[in-house]
């Protein structure tokens, strides 16, 4: 291409030399060096005048220095005169700072957006940003590809019987990214969430598992009498199912408590329903059972457990706890603040499962997993932008295969940062048959070498033709499309 030049950061230099083979260019000549006191210093050794420059940079384990780097590329290409500068990150760093969590968190993504705006950059070509929202930091257009095409031809050409398969978010974050998989490969889905266990027995968690409708009035409003103690004994009391409150029903359709167990002011709410038909259309009866989908499974120490194995420090923190009611509901986790409640307990401020890594390991938390969605005999695709660390992705792989019984998980990501061991723990866990990344982010070879559950998707293709197209002012969204060969 005609007046194009095209730079590569210390990051990646094998990718932005496969990008530039593509384009039947060579990687343009510049000098990155730092002197003894860590400051980096950098050269461009061509002329940049009047020419469309692209800078190719994207994470490393010196995160910093890189950024730093690209920076002063930024803006040293900017000091030559180039008439347009476009930052090309295959993975966004800080990119998992997006938001604030907590009172004095900091919003580092957008400060980095606004880092590059200074020091000169005028768009933005990058990969499956963690939040597609980020594009708003920006001044400057920003083009956010998609390795999902990608992603989805690889899976229909190698693997077997993957129309019977199931895509399935390792957390509530992440369904909208799993469901857009499951939509082009038309497949079904399912989602893994996991939640602090709280203990039994205990004040505080009757006043939770206990049926409170008793003590309700039809629209919801408090009524103020009591029920005898006499008439509420445990045959009349249920425990609520996924969360709800709801009696159970007996198969004539009528509600468990009797209109003698309820309040006088209830009752004659209640008796005028007793004869109500609560049958469906297609003649099945409502029940409050759980529904068939959905499977629990405890996870202590980050790996699935029998349903009788013991946690000894649970069982001695519940046992303390039932001797004082005080305790009891200080203890409780109805009563415990959540660690997102500092933001007025908004849900958008919770830790995502890459980051309470220190929680999943703690010994002395016992978790509960939750499994929605039948995978039973069937291939899994556990899905995520990022693989960072294995804890979480172990904990779904454990859930789907011993609890599920799902006959083989695919563990999908775009980014594989692969923190510390990470890559190790993956490969040695016997739930998980299949790891299937991209190279955005660089993988040292001898890491990938010793993988043997490893794929690495090359991106230098879709990234070539991503700067073609912004060269020539051409359209991407054919980059975006599903090709079913």
């Amino acid at each position: 291409m005609r007046g194009t030049l095209i730079f590569s950061g210390s990051s990646c230099p094998a990718l932005t030399g496969k990008v530039c083979e593509n384009l039947g260019m060579t990687p343009a000549d510049a000098e990155l060096t730092q002197f003894s006191n860590g400051e980096t210093s950098v050269r461009i050794l061509t002329s940049v005048r009047e020419k469309d420059v692209f800078v190719v940079q994207s994470g490393s384990p010196k995160i910093n220095d890189t950024i730093m780097e690209l920076l002063i590329m930024i803006s040293a290409c900017k000091g030559g005169s180039a008439s347009k500068i476009t930052a090309v990150l295959p993975y966004f760093p800080y990119s998992r700072q997006s938001k604030k969590k907590s009172h004095r968190g900091a919003i580092t993504a957008r400060m980095l957006a606004n880092l590059l705006g200074v020091a000169g950059v005028k768009h933005i070509i990058t990969v499956d940003l963690h939040a597609s929202q980020m594009q708003g930091f920006f001044k400057c257009p920003v083009d956010n590809l998609h390795a999902e095409p990608l992603i989805a031809r690889w899976i229909r050409q190698n693997v077997p019987d993957w129309k019977e398969a199931v895509v399935v978010s390792k957390n509530a974050g992440g369904t909208k990214r799993v469901t857009s998989l499951a939509d082009a490969l038309k497949l079904n889905f399912g989602m893994v969430t996991t939640d602090k266990k709280r203990g039994h027995g205990n004040m505080t968690s009757s006043m939770i598992l206990n049926p409170i409708d008793a003590v309700l009035d039809p629209i919801g409003e408090q009524v103020s009498e009591a029920v005898e103690p006499e008439e509420t004994s445990a045959s009349n009391i249920t425990q609520p199912v996924a969360g709800t409150a709801s009696p159970a029903r007996r198969p004539n359709g009528s509600s468990l408590h009797s209109a003698k167990s309820l309040p006088s002011r209830l009752r004659s709410s209640t008796s005028a329903l007793d004869g109500v038909d609560e049958e469906g259309e297609d003649g099945l009866e409502y029940n409050d059972q759980r529904a068939h989908e959905v499977t629990q499974a405890r996870l202590v120490h980050g790996h699935i457990v029998p349903d009788d194995f013991e946690s000894p420090d649970i069982s001695a923190a519940t046992s303390v706890a039932g001797d004082d009611p005080m305790t009891m509901s200080h203890a409780s986790s109805f009563f415990a603040p959540q660690h997102h409640a500092a933001l007025g307990g908004s849900g958008d401020a919770a830790e995502s499962s890459d980051e309470d890594e220190v929680i999943l390991k703690d010994p002395k938390v016992e978790h509960m997993v939750t499994l929605v969605g039948d995978v039973k005999n069937r291939t899994v695709f556990i899905v995520d932008d990022m693989i960072d660390k294995p804890g979480s992705w172990i904990a779904a792989a454990e859930t789907v295969v011993k609890r599920g019984l799902a006959k083989k998980v695919y563990c999908i990501a775009t980014h594989a940062v692969f923190g510390a061991d990470c890559l190790e723990q993956l490969q040695d866990c016997d739930c998980i048959d299949h790891i299937l990344v991209t190279n955005s982010y660089p993988i040292p070879e001898e890491k990938a070498r010793n993988a043997s559950k490893l794929t690495v998707l090359d991106l230098s293709y879709l990234l070539a033709e991503a700067i073609r197209r912004n060269h020539y002012g051409e359209s991407i969204s054919p980059l975006f499309q599903h090709i079913v060969e």
